[in-house]
């Protein structure tokens, strides 16, 4: 039995053919049906609701039934849904039915059998659309669901490291735990300085690579319960609580900051060297940042210092002066 709630669109402009097609369909019992009698008003009656069904004459002034399926498939393609097109046609002969096969055309009815063939097409077409636009609309889905979890997730895709969101909800974590117990709150921004030139030079997959290598060195280098996350393209960040402010000058992470740019990391294309930037921001409880947003944006206000002084730069929430 036919599939009365699939939409049809016919486009024919002579009374004959169309009236032919009409019977053949109306015996069929389908509802959602539309005429158009030019390949032009058809992509009107298109944009303002596609169709699952297009039946057209291929012989059809201004636009034929070939140059109507191209734009129909684009369409198709921007409005994320598949029309089963189907022509109707005198011609016969493998070459023709090659090239409209090319131009994306689904099926085809020999003008001079419509009445024994045009049916059992329908009902053809009527299966495969429906298909093709369930898997679209579960496709469509799937990747909304995807970017959802991508946008919720509190991970980096690449590096398996908390993201920017997670950096600062561990960081707000840590300044509470200052606000209470004491001791100071280090957030340490790691900058990749010269990210662009890398990123011009080499493919993705390096640049991934890379990425990795630094991820996976930064683990090693931290104290175990260090934080270590990816914040940006080009941006690393450590939380970490220090009994005080002393312990979040650059001295204390000199180490760090010379285990990341003195040696070079390998990749497919050999190895690597970055030149790897390092601001930090601090706080004790005598002068608590308000919020992890802010002390955050304080290491990120010290990039430039730190490129023009080509040191590690600290300072401290309140002003205070950090021993070196």
């Amino acid at each position: 039995m036919p599939n009365t709630d699939i939409s049809i669109l016919v486009v024919d402009d002579t009374k004959f053919s169309s009236a032919m097609v009409n019977r053949v369909i109306a015996r069929a019992g389908y509802q959602d049906v539309r005429h158009a009698n030019s390949a032009a008003n058809a992509l009107k009656l298109l944009e303002e609701r596609p169709t699952h069904v297009l039946i057209a004459d291929w012989l059809m002034p201004e636009m034929d039934g070939l140059e109507l399926t191209q734009h129909v498939r684009q369409l198709d393609e921007s409005g994320n849904h598949f029309t089963y097109v189907i022509l109707l046609t005198a011609k016969e002969g493998m070459e023709a039915l090659t090239e409209a096969f090319e131009q994306g055309v689904d099926d085809f009815v020999n003008k001079s059998h419509m009445q024994d063939q045009l049916l059992p097409r329908l009902l053809s077409a009527e299966r495969i659309t429906t298909l093709q636009n369930r898997l679209l609309a579960e496709n469509q889905s799937l990747i909304e669901a995807n970017a959802k979890l991508k946008k919720l997730s509190p991970f980096d895709g690449l590096t398996g490291l908390g993201n920017r969101a997670y950096a600062s909800r561990r960081l707000d974590e840590t300044l509470k735990h200052v606000g209470s117990r004491g001791g100071a709150a280090c957030y340490m921004l790691l900058t990749i300085g010269n990210f662009d030139a890398i990123r011009k030079q080499y493919p993705p997959l390096i640049l991934s690579q890379l990425l990795l290598s630094v991820a996976r060195r930064l683990r090693q280098l931290v104290r175990p319960l260090d934080v270590v996350t990816r914040i940006g393209p080009n941006q690393f960040a450590i939380i970490t609580h220090q009994p005080d402010l002393a312990h979040c000058g650059g001295s204390s992470y000199r180490r760090l900051y010379e285990g990341i740019n003195s040696k070079a990391f390998k990749t497919a294309v050999g190895f690597l060297s970055i030149k790897m930037l390092l601001t930090i921001s601090a706080c004790d409880e005598d002068s608590l940042a308000p919020d992890p947003e802010a002390l955050m944006a304080l290491a990120q206000a010290q990039v430039p210092r730190a490129i023009e002084s080509a040191s590690i730069v600290s300072v401290s929430w309140g002003g205070r002066t950090i021993p070196a």
